[in-house]
């Protein structure tokens, strides 16, 4: 018969005399097993919901705490709530609707220059290049998120098709495979989730296919030897914030997707897959001299708006909206066959905070983009080459 005392003396005696001799000593973190498989039977029993809002403090602690040390809980059958669950949980469009609200507040004079000068010192902001320096000027946060820049310091290429609508950093460009974009390196989101159902296109020119468009993708090519490229510019907070006419064409639709407001930040992009189809965004579809042309806004967290210049009817992150749901509005009425005429460089909208902006666009098989994946990019810089 095994005496219990005298196991647990021994093992203590093995422990000092490992520490003697300067052998590594490995400590375990002991979980009564028993009592966790009844506890987690228990759990099983509860409703789903129940279930997650009782399971997230301890999964943000497996995921804080160093050392996996929550991580023999494993073996008795528990799972921790994934980080994505547990971000998607957060409510961005709530804070988002805050922070927007905040920034209309006005400063006192006295400290509008230390507000201002913490924010252009954490992101990095090139003030100079702003067309009022003065900081005294800007009664608000938002007033200057929304900062006009100086008309020489941002020329706009006028020897290419394609030019950056916004300052920021490229995250991909290529051309769309498999009616599959993708948003970072080897995450991809689908391009009909992400542009919507096709109806929208009897305002554009008639596909060179139109008794069998083959594909979503396909669909959208309206001239033989044409391909599907895609550009996707992301806005951080420090960046200038307006964006601007790409090229020179014609706005023909308007498509508003309510949704959440998840932050487009490179890292957050590489973790979450489809990032960008859910959250909000506007798109804009028409055409140019190769075919068919969009530009999509993409809301982010702390984002109070999408604003388009020459759209007065539009209104994003409204307190209430139905999952899944979008709004269209066409440009092109009786009285204007051509729908909103837009030339490069000219200005386009803006946000009230870093987001963006991914361009979809028909061109000829020899366009090629001149970036590369991770580089700062300036509005009126070029895009590609044909």
């Amino acid at each position: 018969m095994i005496n219990m005392g005298d196991t647990k003396i021994g093992s203590w005696r093995n422990l000092a005399l490992k520490c003697h001799r300067g052998l590594p000593v490995k400590f375990r973190l002991q979980f009564p097993q028993l009592a966790l498989r009844r506890r987690l039977g228990q759990l099983s029993c509860m409703s789903r919901s129940t279930v997650r809002l009782r399971s997230w403090p301890l999964s943000i602690l497996y995921y804080i705490l160093p050392f996996g040390a929550l991580k023999p809980l494993a073996k008795v059958g528990w799972r921790p709530t994934s980080r994505v669950t547990i971000y998607k949980s957060i409510p961005t469009r709530l804070l988002s609707r805050a922070w927007g609200r905040l920034n209309q507040v006005d400063l006192p004079t006295w400290l509008r220059k230390p507000i201002f000068r913490l924010y252009i010192w954490t992101f990095g902001v090139n003030i100079k290049e702003a067309a009022i320096e003065d900081l005294q000027h800007y009664r608000n946060l938002g007033e200057f998120f929304r900062r006009k820049l100086k008309p020489q310091v941002r020329p706009v290429c006028d020897s290419h098709c394609v030019i950056s609508p916004a300052d920021g950093k490229i995250l991909h460009f290529g051309r769309v495979k498999n009616c599959e974009v993708e948003q970072v390196k080897g995450v991809t989101y689908s391009l009909e989730t992400f542009l919507g159902p096709r109806n929208w296109t009897e305002n554009l020119s008639a596909n060179r296919n139109e008794d069998d468009p083959g594909t979503y993708q396909d669909a959208l090519v309206t001239k033989e030897g044409n391909e599907l490229f895609h550009c996707v510019v992301y806005l951080a907070p420090g960046d200038y914030h307006c964006f601007h006419s790409p090229t020179d064409w014609r706005v023909a639709h308007r498509r508003h997707f309510p949704g959440s407001l998840m932050s487009v930040n490179p890292g957050v992009a590489r973790w979450i897959k489809e990032l960008f189809c859910h959250n909000e965004r506007v798109v804009l579809s028409g055409e140019w001299t190769h075919g068919f042309f969009s530009l999509t806004a993409v809301g982010a967290t702390n984002v109070g708006s999408i604003r388009i210049y020459f759209d007065k009817e539009l209104r994003t992150n409204n307190p209430r909206y139905s999952k899944g749901t979008y709004n269209d509005f066409s440009y092109v009425t009786n009285n204007n066959q051509e729908g909103v005429s837009m030339r490069k460089g000219e200005h386009l909208g803006e946000f009230n905070l870093g987001s963006t902006i991914v361009l979809l666009f028909e061109a000829p098989r020899d366009f090629t983009f001149n970036l590369k994946a991770g580089q700062k990019i300036r509005f009126g810089e070029p895009l590609g080459t044909m």
